[in-house]
């Protein structure tokens, strides 16, 4: 892909820095030609100083070819104005907008444009996880909940328990079938990763689950209480 990124803070900065190491070209618009140090040595796109709405900056940056412009300075009317100037004048097919102020919302919606507002991100995950009354909580759909966890299986048995040996070595952990943990707990497990983090799967019944592997399941809501016993505190 071809991504204009307008801004080069914290997010502008990492967000680049995410699509650069995907391989895609990226250019970075920013008024301040300070704030591209936080871009890194392995940044490999482009850097361009100038105001991100101004056509001849956007022109320069390739707005006719790219794909994805993205606006994501501090002062939301410059992202507005950067968003429509994209949208409008240069037809560009995917346009995001950062939006600080969650009073601007419906100007937003009306306007039928594709933002992100962090504020309101967080306090919506924040709220979800007290409501929850646990901190693995992703989501909620009708009578169950998504989690993301670390697999506890100190208290491990029953007749999925595997013993599974680490690295062709004598030394082995606790593991468990992953149709034995959904047929025992009316769960779903969606996907995995390894506690190393050197592999991820979707699993299938035959998969097996180390302890510590990350894990993120769908449960019912009124058997989370009990199933809580495999999820690292």
């Amino acid at each position: 892909m071809n991504i204009i990124i307008v801004g080069c803070g914290r997010v502008g900065s990492q967000l680049a820095t995410l699509f650069s190491d995907n391989s895609d070209e990226v250019t970075v618009v920013d008024t301040n030609a300070a704030s591209f140090a936080s871009l890194g040595r392995g940044f490999d796109g482009r850097r361009i100083v100038g105001v991100g709405f101004d056509e001849e900056v956007l022109l320069g940056a390739g707005i006719e070819e790219c794909d994805v412009l993205v606006a994501v300075t501090d002062i939301d009317n410059t992202n507005l104005m950067i968003a429509e100037v994209g949208r409008k004048l240069y037809g560009v097919p995917h346009v995001l907008t950062r939006l600080y102020n969650p009073g601007h919302k419906n100007a937003y919606l009306q306007l039928g444009l594709d933002y992100v507002c962090g504020t309101e991100l967080v306090a919506e995950e924040m709220y979800a996880k007290i409501v929850a009354g646990h901190s693995s909580h992703i989501d909620t759909f009708g009578d169950y909940e998504v989690l993301r966890f670390s697999l506890d299986l100190s208290e491990i048995e029953g007749d999925g328990a595997v013993r599974a040996a680490v690295d062709g070595s004598a030394h082995s952990v606790r593991s468990i079938r992953v149709g034995a943990l959904e047929r025992e707990h009316e769960i779903r497990i969606v996907v995995f990763e390894r506690a190393d983090g050197t592999a991820s799967s979707i699993p299938n019944a035959d998969s097996v689950l180390h302890d510590g592997d990350i894990v993120i399941a769908c449960v019912r809501k009124d058997l989370i209480e009990d199933f809580s016993r495999y999820m690292h505190t």
